[in-house]
C-alpha cells in the first residue's frame, strides 16, 4: 500500500489506456498488494491484471450496475479485505467516481484516487501530434455527445466547443461520428484534420486518420464501434511554419536571468 494511514480504504485506480506497461508505480503497488480488483473487462489489456496477486479475487464489472459494485467493495471493505476498484483511462473523467465515491461515503467506507495515463493522451501519442501548438490552438476541450442515458448540459453543445478553435477529444462518441462531423463541418471546414484511435496502447490498436469530410466512410469501413477516442482539429494537421509561432518557453530571446517561475506559453 501507499502508505499505513491508507491500507484500508477503497483505492480507486487509472488503469491508464489499456497497456499493461502504461499505469503509474503506485497503481502496480496497489495492485499487487489488493485483495479484491474489480475491473472494467471491456476497455482493458489482460496484461494490465498480471499486476495483481495471483491470490487476488477479481471481479468484472462489466456486466455489474452501480450499486452492485458499490456493494462488492463493501462487502470486501468490511470483511477486512484490500480492495482496488480500476478504472479505464484517468478516474477524473467519464469515470463514474463521483457516484461510486458518494455511495462510498454513505456506507462509511474511506476511499482514494490514484491517477492514470488518459486515453485522450495515449493518442495524442500515437498519433505523433501536440494537442496544443502556438498560434494554432492552446486549448484542449473533453467532451462527449448527447446520450439518451446521460443529458449534455445545455451550454455544452459540440458546435460551441468547436466555434472555440480548441483541439477537440471526443469520447464515447464512435457511433455518432457520421453525425458530429456534419456538425463540426460548416465551423471546422470539411478539410480540418481527424484521428481516430481505437484501443490506444493495446494490441488490437487501430488508427484512422482523415478530415472532417472523409473520417465516418473511414472509421464505419473499419467497424470501430467502441473503446475509441476521436481527436479534431488543425494541431493535428501539417506540422506549422516555425516561423508562424513557436514556445516562448525556449525562445533563443527569452530572457533567462530571472525567475522561471512564470514562462508557460
Amino acid at each position: 500500500m501507499s502508505d499505513d494511514s491508507t491500507a484500508r480504504h477503497v483505492h480507486f485506480v487509472g488503469a491508464g489506456p489499456g497497456a499493461a506497461d502504461l499505469l503509474t508505480v503506485r497503481a502496480t503497488r496497489l495492485l499487487a498488494d489488493a485483495d479484491v480488483v474489480l475491473f472494467p473487462g471491456t476497455y482493458l489489456d489482460d496484461g494490465v491484471l498480471a499486476h495483481c496477486s495471483p491470490s487476488a479475487e477479481r471481479v468484472d464489472t462489466a456486466h455489474l450496475d452501480l450499486d452492485a459494485i458499490v456493494a462488492a467493495m463493501v462487502t470486501a471493505h468490511r470483511a477486512g479485505r484490500r480492495v482496488v476498484r480500476l478504472v479505464s483511462g484517468d478516474p477524473s473523467i467519464y469515470s463514474a467516481v463521483s457516484e461510486q465515491t458518494r455511495r462510498l461515503d454513505a456506507a462509511g467506507v474511506p476511499w482514494t484516487v490514484t491517477p492514470g495515463v488518459p486515453a485522450y493522451a495515449a493518442a495524442a501519442a500515437r498519433v505523433g501530434r501536440e494537442l496544443t501548438v502556438p498560434l494554432v490552438t492552446q486549448s484542449v476541450v473533453l467532451t462527449r455527445t448527447q446520450q439518451r442515458s446521460t443529458a449534455m448540459p445545455d451550454a455544452e453543445s459540440l458546435t460551441a466547443f468547436a466555434a472555440t478553435g480548441a483541439t477537440l477529444v471526443l469520447h464515447l462518441a464512435i457511433t455518432r461520428i457520421r453525425a458530429l462531423m456534419a456538425e463540426v463541418a460548416p465551423i471546422l471546414g470539411a478539410d480540418c484534420p481527424v484521428a481516430v484511435v481505437y484501443r490506444a496502447s493495446q494490441p488490437g490498436e487501430i488508427v484512422v486518420r482523415g478530415t472532417v469530410a472523409d473520417i465516418a466512410e473511414a472509421t464505419e469501413a473499419a467497424d470501430l464501434r467502441q473503446a475509441a477516442v476521436i481527436l479534431v482539429g488543425r494541431a493535428l494537421g501539417e506540422r506549422p511554419d516555425p516561423c508562424a509561432g513557436e514556445s516562448h518557453l525556449y525562445d533563443a530571446q527569452r530572457d533567462r536571468s530571472g525567475s522561471t517561475t512564470g514562462g508557460r506559453r
